[in-house]
């Protein structure tokens, strides 16, 4: 006997339009021999009228299985019988359904590496875990990176999730406590296009699934708690081969240069409630203005130190998308703009 959870994302938007979308899962079991392989999940339908994606005189909507991994939470003992398999939703005649941002990315293309850091708020009773319930705690400074009672709580929570997300196959590469009490990040690098998104969707999947044991919620809100406090956002940092391999300062300019141009196109789809966030400061830039520069965490674009010192090679950061953010819309519009430089080589002949 497996379990299968099948999971996929909403139709939900915000008000103004922009995506807004949420994990939703359920269960599948099957007593038939299973091997782990995505060819093994066949597709499934749900009630899309529940979900803001169809209505209740049409409302069957299929999930199409699209990536596949471990889930060691609900596995057996020595025995590997349960799997998280991300789907994409379609329409009853197989053709991709509105809200399923992942169509817009064609192939997996492997020439692009995207490393996430995903920050979040740990919430308590409407409230952020280790704040007072009235006032607020300490002001920010003693929390980034923290140790000790006083400056960092929900350990316990973020080290079972890095546990479970490991064993589970996720190349998460890295956790820290972020700049407000109670505000956590995660990195994950994905190598391919579709992996980086689908990767990241589980985690954030299992992230819920852990705190729900705790009675606590996961807030991925850009802005969850008003006034003079950071706010999460899910940096980006993005690679093609050339940039890794040869680079040079023309090349990144030319991207940087690219991003300017397509940058209200990348805001309408980099989070809900991003302009509380995106506000010039708390180590951001305005939503309404664009710039880059290296070492410059006030940028909307970040040229890393080491980019610049290793012959302008490397990868590059867009501080721009909110915590909510769709990763498949943000793997597209990025390749988007990229696809739109020519390299050096191709210039010269």
């Amino acid at each position: 006997m497996t379990k299968l959870e099948y999971i996929w994302t909403d139709g939900y938007t915000s008000e103004d339009g922009t995506p807004d979308a949420n994990l939703r899962s359920k269960t599948k079991v099957i007593t038939t021999e299973f091997n782990g392989t995505l060819e093994e999940c066949k597709q499934w339908s749900y009630d899309g009228s529940s979900t803001k994606q169809a209505t209740g005189d049409n409302s069957d909507c299929i999930l199409n299985p699209v990536y596949i991994t471990p889930d060691y939470e609900r596995t057996s003992e020595g025995h590997i019988n349960a799997f998280l398999v991300m789907c994409e939703v379609l329409n009853p005649d197989g053709t991709p359904h509105e809200s399923n941002h992942r169509r817009h990315i064609k192939e997996n293309d492997e020439d692009y590496w995207f490393g996430f850091e995903q920050e979040y708020t740990i919430m308590e009773k409407n409230r952020t875990l280790g704040h007072p319930k009235d006032g607020f705690p300490r002001p920010q400074g003693p929390y980034y990176c923290a140790v000790g009672d006083d400056n960092v709580v929900g350990r316990n929570i973020v080290e079972e999730h890095l546990n479970v997300c490991l064993k589970s196959g996720l190349n998460i590469t890295g956790i820290n406590a972020e700049v407000m009490l109670g505000q956590w990040e995660y990195q994950l690098l994905g190598k391919g296009t579709q992996t980086a998104a689908d990767q990241l969707w589980i985690s954030r999947y299992l992230l819920h699934r852990i705190t729900e044991k705790y009675g606590l919620k996961i807030e991925f809100h850009p802005k969850p708690i008003k006034g003079d406090w950071n706010g999460s956002g899910l940096h980006v940092n993005f690679s093609n081969e050339y940039l890794r391999e040869e680079g040079g300062e023309e090349y990144v300019t030319a991207i940087c240069e690219a991003l300017r141009e397509t940058h209200q196109e990348h805001i309408d789809v980099y989070g809900s409630s991003n302009r509380e966030r995106l506000t010039g400061a708390h180590e951001t830039q305005h939503i309404d203005e664009f710039s880059y520069g290296v070492s410059n965490r006030g940028a909307s674009i970040r040229i890393p130190i080491g980019t610049k010192l290793d012959g302008w090679k490397g990868y590059l950061e867009d501080r721009r998308p909110a915590s909510n953010a769709d990763p498949y819309l943000i793997v597209n519009k990025i390749t988007d703009s990229i696809s739109k430089v020519q390299v050096l080589s191709e210039v010269e002949s």
